[in-house]
């Protein structure tokens, strides 16, 4: 239209649309996190909830795990001792693929997360194959988003929150959240997250993150104090 090519671009005639607000993205705090774990005992989730807020994965990695993807004795004898882990190689997305390449990562897990994954496989009816989903149904397919939304906000309400308020993405929240606050670099969240740089942690976590310019200035206060106040 500009160049006088055309008489009308039908693009023109397409209104955008607004779309609707995001939820706000929040983290549960220390005492929360606390509270959820507690509460999640005894649930058919325990391990799932365990596992997701511990290592960071997404709900979507978590439900396409397979018995295969986790190590839970590692080898600690070894020249570089490997501990406990969850490998992340798919999801449940329809390209059964994760989210990008980035994603696709190692996780050591703490002994919490181990105890409750024995604990689960223990609990199931056979020893499971290799290949069987770490969390599927007991017709051995995946698990459906909305019934571990369901079974979460129990585990939730038990835990002394809103159940409406929370939802099992909020997990990763948290863990970003967590190490956030325990001072661990923004580099070493964002590997754990599976994101190519920090940019995207920045972005998407930015309320879970703490600020690190207090850092600089706490060291370099601890190295040149100041005058002491009258």
């Amino acid at each position: 239209m500009a160049r006088d090519k055309v008489k009308r671009n039908v693009v023109v005639l397409c209104a955008v649309p607004i779309g609707q607000a995001g939820r706000p993205s929040k983290s549960l705090t220390l005492a929360q996190a606390g509270a959820v774990l507690t509460a999640a005992e005894g649930s058919p989730l325990q391990a799932y909830v365990v596992l997701s807020l511990l290592s960071g994965a997404r709900t979507e990695e978590v439900r396409a795990l397979r018995w295969c993807d986790v190590d839970l004795t590692g080898d600690r004898d070894a020249t570089r001792p490997v501990p406990p882990s969850v490998s992340v190689l798919r999801s449940v997305r329809q390209t059964e693929d994760t989210k990008t390449r980035k994603s696709r990562r190692r996780l050591a897990i703490p002994q919490r997360a181990v105890d409750a994954l024995a604990a689960h496989r223990a609990a199931l009816d056979h020893p499971p194959a290799a290949d069987d989903l770490v969390f599927g149904t007991s017709n051995g397919t995946e698990l459906d988003a909305h019934n571990v939304r369901r079974t979460f906000r129990r585990v939730a309400d038990a835990a002394g929150l809103d159940p409406a308020a929370w939802t099992p993405r909020e997990l990763r929240h948290s863990f970003v959240s967590l190490l956030s606050d325990a001072g661990m670099p923004l580099e070493q969240i964002a590997r754990l997250l599976g994101h190519n740089g920090t940019a995207v942690t920045e972005r998407v976590y930015r309320h879970q993150l703490r600020p690190v310019l207090e850092e600089g200035a706490a060291t370099l206060d601890a190295l040149f104090p100041g005058r002491p106040q009258p």
